[in-house]
């Protein structure tokens, strides 16, 4: 299924994820303080919560990258600190970014496994896209956090991703998910493509690095900057 009611080129940010180069806030976490919004490319799940926000308003975005310091721009790094859900939600990129890519037996008896350790894939394949389908076949687009690292290190945290799923197409047993992705822009074109083994393949602008897996995080709609 590949809904209509939101697209990229429609209601996405007429702008990228770009911004200056200094952080845009400094999270505390259970893990030590994280800097998000360094550079470019550090505000997606603000663009992402925002650009949201505008649909269910039924308003286009704003066309020109807000200043720092402007009612806009502060929006956006509101909605950022809101799409990371603290301190739950931050603590489940931080679990997922250690955990397998596929599953792992954790103990074993005559040489069988007995427990099994679920990784990253069969999360995503089994756990999280079934719910996230279901409201994809509702109409309503769902925000997704993205895993591309494989790391303990709490600064890393800040090397995920988020992206905005609005629609979904089936081939055999590949599920093309597409999204908007605001490192990429206004484009229709960007999808993350999977299987049920759990091999991911995509076209995101997250400089090279691989996607692990993703997950729906929580969104509530909010009242936009001005109105």
């Amino acid at each position: 299924m590949v809904s209509e009611n939101f697209l990229p080129s429609r209601h996405g940010f007429t702008f990228d994820n770009s911004w200056p180069a200094q952080p845009a806030v400094v999270v505390p976490t259970p893990f030590g303080d994280v800097p998000f919004g360094k550079a470019n490319g550090g505000l997606c799940g603000g663009m992402v919560f925002a650009a949201l926000d505008y649909w269910h308003a039924g308003r286009q975005p704003p066309a020109n990258r807000p200043p720092l310091g402007t009612p806009l721009y502060s929006f956006i790094v509101r909605r950022l600190l809101e799409s990371w859900r603290l301190p739950g939600g931050v603590a489940k990129y931080y679990e997922w970014m250690g955990m397998p890519d596929t599953d792992s037996p954790t103990f074993q008896l005559f040489g069988r496994p007995l427990l099994t350790r679920r990784g990253i894939a069969y999360r995503t394949v089994s756990g999280e896209w079934p719910g996230i389908r279901a409201e994809l076949d509702r109409g309503a687009p769902v925000p997704l956090g993205v895993i591309t690292m494989s790391s303990r290190q709490p600064k890393d945290l800040a090397l995920n991703h988020q992206v905005l799923a609005y629609g979904y197409q089936t081939q055999g047993e590949r599920v093309t998910v597409r999204v908007y992705d605001p490192n990429r822009g206004r484009r229709d074109d960007i999808a993350i493509t999977f299987e049920p083994r759990g091999t991911f393949t995509h076209n995101l602008g997250i400089g090279g690095r691989a996607v692990r897996g993703f997950f729906r995080t929580g969104y509530r709609a909010q009242r936009l900057p001005g109105g």
